[in-house]
């Protein structure tokens, strides 16, 4: 990959983009994770207005440490960043408690934790409306359009996806390009809702690149084609990938036909 003059281009797509939208900068919350910080130092190099935004919830030290270096690290080199902390987690356990939630449903887990990411989203869209800003998306493409790997209206809600083409083994070439801090390129990718160290990989079964293997090949083969772990693999992203389509596509609209009309 040209990772330079991927960069540029993602960054010249940010600026024009933010110029046609109207609007004056941007927003995004920062996580602590390659793809936040990878997208909000895009963001950054566009010169235009950026808030990142840390929203801890009950998150363990070592996510909140890289979102608080990260943010350091965009401070020092761009002059351009709005910084602050919103600690949600009295709101969360405000809100579970409102829910009461039943531990013995299988789905409670799942359900606190996706709530998790759409209070997050609630936060980044009112600032979004305060301050005239488009909400960032830090979905890569194995997440958005391979497993659905997201919230759908919360980390899924979002104005604009600068890092959506890129694969994981992708952002991670840009972030080393663009001297994203050593703490954060070396972390195991999590998506940080369970308050615990589970990373991506131990919700999903599989890694990023085997990830990317599957997508590359699932529309020509099938899990039958291949035998031990590339079975089991191709299982994964096509259980996944089906299931998920409700997040990947546009949500389905009944069309009331001509005839009805009249």
């Amino acid at each position: 990959m040209q990772t330079k003059q991927v960069i540029s281009y993602i960054v010249n797509w940010l600026h024009d983009y933010l110029i046609k939208s109207g609007q004056k900068g941007f927003v995004i919350g920062i996580s602590g994770g390659i793809d936040s910080a990878v997208t909000s130092a895009l963001a950054a190099k566009t010169g235009k207005p950026l808030w990142v935004i840390e929203m801890p919830i009950h998150q363990q030290v070592s996510q909140v440490d890289n979102a608080k270096a990260h943010i350091s690290w965009l401070k020092d080199s761009f002059d351009n960043i709005h910084d602050m902390q919103v600690d949600l987690t009295p709101t969360f356990d405000a809100f579970s408690s409102a829910v009461n939630a039943d531990k013995s449903n299988p789905a409670w887990e799942i359900s606190l934790a996706n709530s998790r990411s759409r209070l997050r989203m609630t936060t980044l869209y009112y600032y979004a409306g305060m301050h005239n800003l488009l909400v960032l998306g830090t979905g890569n493409k194995i997440e958005d359009f391979g497993i659905g790997f997201f919230t759908k209206y919360g980390d899924g809600g979002v104005d604009i996806s600068p890092i959506a083409d890129l694969l994981k083994s992708e952002v991670y070439l840009l972030a080393k390009e663009l001297s994203i801090i050593e703490s954060i390129q070396n972390a195991k990718p999590t998506d940080g809702l369970f308050g615990d160290n589970r990373s991506d990989e131990d919700q999903i079964g599989a890694n990023y690149d085997e990830l990317e293997w599957a997508m590359s090949v699932y529309q020509e083969k099938k899990p039958e084609d291949f035998e031990g772990r590339k079975k089991e693999i191709l299982e994964i992203f096509i259980r996944m990938n089906r299931a998920m389509q409700h997040k990947i596509n546009p949500i389905p609209v009944a069309v009331i036909p001509e005839e009805l009309r009249n």
